[in-house]
């Protein structure tokens, strides 16, 4: 069954503060890699994937990101204020629930990105969400085919793509490259305060709902220090994919 996802939330609210002294005065999804900011990256994979409405969060320098949101044509940007408090990646998803309706959504990181070498992953992934079966479909993304990751596995894969925490069980391991097609219904009764997307994550893992959608046909990067960001510019300078 194909789900039309028309919607993505972009989660844009973070301190960014490993990246410091750059994000004393940018926040981390304006900081340019490769002469695109990461959140206008962001919002190209969505827009490429036939998404015509994103919603943003903001909290640290969030002037700035809806300064930024407002110069763009598409697609039509709506802003989730936090600046009052931050709610991490969970508490952040709840608080804009009514802005993202009932409809399964593509969830984006602002702070990280792929590079496509043939068709959109994102749109591939929206093809392969079952709702009859899913939760969640997450993008993950093998080691060899990331640069500025320096953190470990987060998952394994079995032979149906479903998901299990490393190493729990044997399979395909792993990391989360921070993007999603997401059944709002797995946020039913939850408050929007702080806590992280992981507590949905473990849910869906318990029930056998939660599956991976491997990148197969791109790179993927994340830009986390001053040098990680070299790095990817170095990646991406001598062609990326």
């Amino acid at each position: 069954m194909t789900v039309r996802v028309s919607t993505a939330m972009v989660l844009a609210a973070g301190f960014g503060k490993r990246l410091r002294p750059i994000t004393d005065t940018v926040p981390k999804p304006l900081v340019p890699v490769g002469g695109r900011t990461m959140l206008d990256r962001t919002l190209d994979a969505a827009e490429g994937a036939g998404i015509g409405r994103a919603v943003v969060n903001v909290h640290y320098l969030g002037e700035q990101i809806i300064a930024h949101c407002a110069q763009r044509q598409t697609p039509d940007t709506t802003i989730s204020d936090e600046r009052d408090a931050i709610l991490e990646t969970g508490g952040g998803v709840v608080k804009a629930l009514p802005l993202l309706g009932d409809a399964p959504f593509a969830l984006l990181n602002a702070d990280t990105f792929w590079v496509d070498a043939d068709r959109p992953t994102l749109a591939a992934m929206i093809d392969a969400f079952d709702p009859a079966r899913m939760d969640m479909l997450l993008l993950t993304a093998r080691l060899a085919d990331t640069t500025g990751h320096s953190g470990g596995i987060d998952f394994v894969l079995d032979a149906d793509n479903r998901i299990a925490r490393s190493p729990d069980r044997a399979g395909t391991e792993v990391i989360y490259a921070g993007a999603a097609v997401i059944d709002p219904a797995v946020f039913a009764g939850a408050d929007a305060e702080p806590h992280s997307l992981h507590r949905y994550f473990d849910r869906a893992i318990a029930s056998g709902r939660l599956f991976g959608h491997t990148l197969e046909d791109g790179h993927w990067y994340t830009v986390g220090t001053p040098d990680g960001l070299a790095a990817v510019e170095a990646h991406l300078a001598a062609g990326g994919v």
